[in-house]
C-alpha cells in the first residue's frame, strides 16, 4: 500500500477527513474512530524492543466531548482552513537524502504510535542521548547509495552496501538566527578513524580513502561517518538522519513536487532526466533523476551535482515555508507516512516528539539566513586522472572554524555582532590592576596553571589566581561586574578573547576578599598566548555559496 493509502480502513474513511475542531483547545485534532468503535488506522508497527526492554501498553484515553452541537447526520465536517500551530512538517531532500520531521499537537494516540513505529532508530554511541532546545546543534544528514524499492536499479552502484553518497552537516545557531548546511563530497580523500559496528565490534580505521567508505564499508555504521566528519572538520555532529534513494521519490510525491530551474534544455542519457529550459515541478522518479544528474551540469562532476542538490534544498525550504502543504490534511497525512518510513535516526532524536523539537527549532531560522556551502577542496595532486579531491587547507579551516564558533555566513548576524563587539571598546586598565580568578573548563590538564604562569611572568597580570577546575564548557568565558569592565577589556586584549566571551554579570571575592573577574578556559583554549579561535572567527567568503531564499537555475 502506498503512502496515500495508508491509514484508511476498509470503509474507505480517509484520515485527512477526520480533522475536527476541539473547542476546548482551539486546535484541530485527528479523530480516527469510525462506527463500530474500531480504529480507522492499523495498529502501530512498533520497532522490536531492545533486549531487556518491555513493550509499552498504551494507556486508556478518555475522549473529550465537544461542547457544541453535533453536525447534522450525513454531513462531513469541512477540512480546517486555519493552520494549527502544532501541526508542522519540514522536509529537506538532497540526492539520496531526505530530512523530514513531523510534529503533531492532538491527534489520535494510536495513529501517533503507528507513525512512531515507522521510524528506524539506531543506538549510536557517537550521538547525544537527548536533544537540547537551548543550544546550537549539528545534525549530519546522510543519503546512501543503497538500492531499495522498485525502479531504483539504474541508480548508484549495483550491490552497494549503502555508502555515504550525499552528506550534509547542518549547523543551527544557538540564537536560531541562521543555519549553515555544509556539503562534504563523497570523493573527498580522508582518514577514517577506528569505530564500532552495530554489535560493538571494533573496526580498524583506514587511511587515504574516499569519504563515502565511512559508511557501509566493512559494516561501518552512521557513527563511523560522524567520527570521520569530526576528524576532517573538527566539528562534532550531535545527531544523524539517514535515508536512501527510495525516500526521495516517496517524499517528493507526498509533498506534491518541488520546483526546480535549469538554464538550458536537459536530456540526460545517464539519469534519463528530461526538462525544458526554465522552471519545472519534479517529484518521484523525476526528482531522483534531477538530484542524481551530473553529466548535464557544470563540469559533469560530483561537485557540480552538489550545487544542484543545494539549489533543490533551497527551493524545497521556500516551498515548505510558503505553500499550503501544512494546512492540507490529506497532504499532511500522506507526508507523515512517507516521512516516518523514510528515516533512520539515532536514539537522541528517535521519537516523533524529539523530531518535532528539532523541526520547530529549525523553523525559527529565516530562509534568507540558511546558507549552503561545499567544503573547499582541490583536485587530488597524487592523481594523474583526477577522480578524487582533498581538503583545501588554505580555505577550509576558516569555514570549519566559522561553524564551530557559531559564526553566521550571512550578513544578518554580522550586523548583530557589531553590538556585541562594543563590549571590547572603551578604556582599559593597566595589566597590573587586573584582578582575575582562573578556572579550567577545557579538559586540558594544567591549562589554568599554564595560563596563570604566562599572565604573571610575561604579561604583568600579577593579581591573578588559579582556583582549579570547572565543569567542561565549549568556549572560554570572562565574567565581570560593571565596575570591572576596564579590567575585563584589558584581559580580553591580552588573551585575544572575542566579544562573545565577554559576560557582564558579577565578580567574586578572591582569596584575599577582594572582587575579581572570573576567567573560565573552554575547549577552544589551545595554549597560553594563543588567541582564542573566536577572536578571529569572521564569516569567510566561500565560492559557490547560496542561501535558501534565492532561486538559482542549474546550468
Amino acid at each position: 500500500m502506498d503512502a496515500q493509502g495508508r491509514g484508511r480502513a476498509d470503509n474507505n474513511v480517509d484520515p485527512a477527513d477526520q480533522w475536527v475542531l476541539n473547542p476546548q483547545t482551539g486546535d484541530y485534532e485527528l479523530r480516527l474512530t469510525p462506527s463500530g468503535g474500531q480504529s480507522a488506522v492499523p495498529g502501530p508497527r512498533r520497532a522490536a524492543p531492545r533486549r531487556g526492554q518491555q513493550q509499552e501498553v498504551p494507556p486508556q484515553r478518555r475522549r473529550r466531548e465537544p461542547q457544541q452541537p453535533a453536525p447534522a447526520a450525513g454531513r462531513r465536517r469541512s477540512k480546517p482552513k486555519k493552520k494549527s500551530k502544532g501541526k508542522k512538517i519540514l522536509l529537506w531532500t538532497s540526492g539520496g537524502l531526505a530530512f523530514v520531521v513531523l510534529a503533531t499537537a492532538g491527534g489520535a494516540y494510536f495513529y501517533y504510535e503507528h507513525l512512531n513505529g515507522n521510524l528506524t532508530v539506531t543506538d549510536t554511541p557517537e550521538a547525544k542521548n537527548s536533544f537540547s532546545k537551548d543550544e546550537a546543534f549539528n545534525v549530519l544528514i546522510i543519503g546512501t547509495d543503497k538500492r531499495t524499492g522498485k525502479g531504483n536499479e539504474g541508480y548508484g552502484d549495483k550491490g552497494s552496501v549503502g555508502h555515504a553518497d550525499t552528506n550534509i552537516l547542518l549547523h543551527v545557531s544557538k540564537d536560531r538566527s541562521n543555519a549553515t548546511a555544509l556539503s562534504i563530497p563523497r570523493d573527498l580523500i580522508v582518514d577514517v578513524p577506528d569505530c564500532t559496528d552495530k554489535d560493538g565490534k571494533v573496526i580498524a580505521g583506514t587511511s587515504q580513502v574516499r569519504f563515502n567508505t565511512s559508511l557501509g564499508q566493512d559494516d561501518r555504521t552512521p557513527g563511523c561517518t560522524m567520527k570521520t566528519v569530526k576528524a576532517v572538520t573538527g566539528i562534532t555532529p550531535d545527531h544523524f538522519m539517514m535515508v536512501d534513494f527510495n525516500a526521495v521519490k516517496t517524499l517528493t510525491s507526498a509533498v506534491g513536487g518541488v520546483d526546480v530551474c535549469v538554464g538550458k534544455d536537459v536530456d540526460d542519457k545517464e539519469s534519463h532526466l528530461k526538462l525544458p529550459k526554465g522552471t519545472s515541478s519534479v517529484e518521484g522518479e523525476q526528482a531522483l533523476a534531477f538530484l542524481r544528474t551530473r553529466h548535464s551540469f557544470g563540469n559533469q562532476g560530483d561537485l557540480d551535482r552538489i550545487k544542484v542538490q543545494q539549489q533543490f534544498l533551497g527551493s524545497l525550504a521556500r516551498k515548505m515555508s510558503s505553500s499550503d502543504t501544512l494546512t492540507n490534511p490529506s497532504k499532511l497525512t500522506s507526508l507523515a507516512e512517507a516521512a516516518t518510513k523514510a528515516l533512520t535516526v539515532d536514539q537522541g532524536i528517535g521519537t516523533l516528539n524529539k523530531l518535532k523539537d528539532v523541526a520547530l527549532e529549525l523553523k525559527k531560522v529565516p530562509t534568507k539566513n540558511i546558507s549552503f556551502v561545499t567544503t573547499p577542496v582541490l583536485d587530488n595532486p597524487a592523481e594523474k586522472v583526477k577522480a578524487t579531491v582533498v581538503v583545501n587547507e588554505a580555505q577550509a579551516p576558516a569555514v570549519f572554524n566559522a561553524i564551530k564558533n557559531d559564526v553566521s555566513l550571512t550578513e544578518t548576524k554580522k550586523k548583530k555582532k557589531a553590538a556585541e563587539s562594543a563590549k571590547l571598546k572603551g578604556t582599559k586598565s593597566e595589566a597590573s590592576e587586573v584582578r582575575v580568578d582562573l578556572y579550567n573548563g577545557s579538559q586540558k590538564t594544567g591549562a589554568a596553571q599554564e595560563t596563570l604562569t604566562w599572565l604573571q611572568n610575561s604579561e604583568g597580570v600579577t593579581k591573578s589566581s588559579q582556583l582549579g577546575n570547572k565543569p567542561t564548557q565549549k568556549t572560554t568565558t570572562l565574567e565581570y561586574s560593571p565596575d570591572q569592565a576596564d579590567q575585563a577589556r584589558r584581559l580580553a586584549d591580552i588573551m585575544g578573547l572575542p566579544a562573545s566571551a565577554m559576560k557582564p554579570g558579577k565578580s567574586e571575592k578572591n582569596d584575599q576578599g577582594l572582587p575579581a573577574i572570573i576567567l573560565v578556559l573552554g575547549q577552544d583554549f589551545e595554549g597560553a598566548g594563543t588567541p582564542i579561535d573566536g577572536a578571529s572567527a569572521k564569516a569567510p567568503k566561500v565560492d559557490g555559496q547560496q542561501t535558501a531564499d534565492k532561486t538559482v537555475c542549474a546550468s
